[in-house]
């Protein structure tokens, strides 16, 4: 059979992404929440879109991710949906909507699926919630794993600092993925751990991993698609890298757009009727 080149793919899929893995082709993944960012990554070729519990932050402006709602994720998930065509979707289950109750985890994940029409869902940890990943993927729904840094159980580890870099964590986090892995997720992102222990766990697994400061080890890679295109600017890991200077340009813009309109030069007799 002749070889699929990369991005010709019609429509991705948890298997295109499994192919992928095999054939070591690299995944490329961003975050999105609402209609136009999601229709321009799609046109680009983006395999994965992630709307993220992220939007806390850069679309609601809280500090951390834990505030925002599942009625608030439906809301990002079902801009997203209505743009994508090629993408796979994956939406972050919020917290508090799937931790310690595997019945509400389950609603929870079927709201999403009914509600916004994504194809997946990610939910943050390994062992200590497999009871609510067993329940919704019987419910055949897909699951997308997630350990190292889980900026939902920031208050429990106090910091954003790098993960697993300890014999007992990471061997903790290797054992977690292949938990994951045998429950029947199909895929795992790896955030802020040693590069290293990435690689490993990437080889040790069948499914396709996702990193994001994880090195290059990985099937894959995610950013926040606003700290990608340098509309964020106060976050800078060693891990991103920004693409452009939105922040920049769109500032420059505005500023030209109130010149004009104060000098009276917008808008001019070719801009009105």
């Amino acid at each position: 059979m002749k070889k699929k080149e990369a991005n010709t793919y019609k429509k991705i899929t948890t298997h295109v992404l499994q192919e992928m893995k095999l054939k070591s082709e690299k995944i490329a993944m961003l975050t999105a929440y609402d209609f136009s960012m999601a229709g321009l990554l799609d046109m680009a070729g983006i395999d994965v879109i992630l709307v993220g519990d992220s939007a806390s932050n850069v679309m609601a402006g809280y500090t951390t991710t834990l505030p925002i709602t599942l009625d608030q994720m439906i809301y990002h998930a079902s801009s997203v949906m209505r743009a994508v065509k090629r993408a796979l979707v994956v939406v972050d289950l919020p917290f508090g909507t799937y931790q310690g109750n595997s019945k509400e985890a389950l609603n929870s994940a079927i709201r999403i699926m009914k509600e916004s029409g994504a194809n997946a869902i990610k939910m943050e940890g390994g062992r200590e919630i497999i009871e609510s990943v067993d329940r919704i993927l019987s419910a055949g729904i897909p699951v997308m794993g997630h350990l190292g840094l889980t900026p939902q159980s920031i208050h429990k580890f106090g910091t954003y600092v790098v993960r697993a870099t300890e014999e007992t964590e990471a061997q903790n986090l290797i054992e977690d993925a292949h938990v994951l892995e045998e429950s029947g997720c199909f895929g795992l992102v790896l955030e802020k751990i040693p590069a290293n222990l990435a690689t490993q766990v990437t080889g040790e697994i069948k499914i396709p991993t996702i990193g994001i400061g994880a090195g290059s080890g990985v099937d894959g890679q995610v950013l926040v698609l606003h700290d990608m295109l340098g509309i964020t600017q106060k976050f800078s890991p060693r891990f991103l890298r920004r693409y452009h200077n939105l922040n920049e340009e769109i500032q420059g813009s505005v500023k030209a757009y109130i010149q004009d309109v104060k000098a009276m030069n917008f808008p001019n007799e070719r801009e009105q009727y």
